[in-house]
């Protein structure tokens, strides 16, 4: 059972994966859940697209595309996240590149536990659920 980091079509490395997986690891439990095999692949606009267009029939850049192997209580999947769309979003946010890549590494697995964002209730839901894991992480980071 492992949280893994990879990067594809972009040169982009994780810092403090020790520190983020831990907090990952927490807030999988704090749901009650466990940890399976959740694999972050970091890559770029072009590379998102593809699959956004290839999968899920959407022709246009998104920070996150999350493959769900979840069964009963493990967490597993595949989380791919735009590093190009995570900084234009910080820039258009006005937050720092940092604080919003933890938001969407955390939104993915928020996602894998069960959590969905289609409606306007579930997105006020879901971004209280990101604001709950972020105070845990920023805690611990201290």
């Amino acid at each position: 059972m492992s949280i893994t980091y990879q990067s594809q079509d972009t040169n982009f490395s994780l810092k403090n994966r020790r520190l983020i997986s831990q907090w990952i690891k927490t807030v999988i439990a704090k749901h009650n859940k466990q940890l399976g095999n959740v694999s972050y692949i970091f890559c770029s606009n072009s590379f998102i697209l593809d699959l956004n267009q290839k999968y899920l029939n959407h022709n246009y850049f998104t920070d996150i595309i999350t493959f769900d192997y979840c069964s009963d209580n493990i967490i597993e999947g595949d989380i791919f996240i735009s590093v190009d769309t995570v900084k234009d979003n910080s820039t258009r946010f006005n937050t720092n590149f940092n604080d919003e890549l933890l938001r969407v590494i955390i939104h993915g697995v928020l996602h894998l536990i069960g959590f969905n964002d289609k409606t306007t209730k579930q997105q006020k839901q879901m971004r209280s659920m990101e604001d709950e894991a972020l105070s845990i992480y920023y805690n611990n980071a201290d």
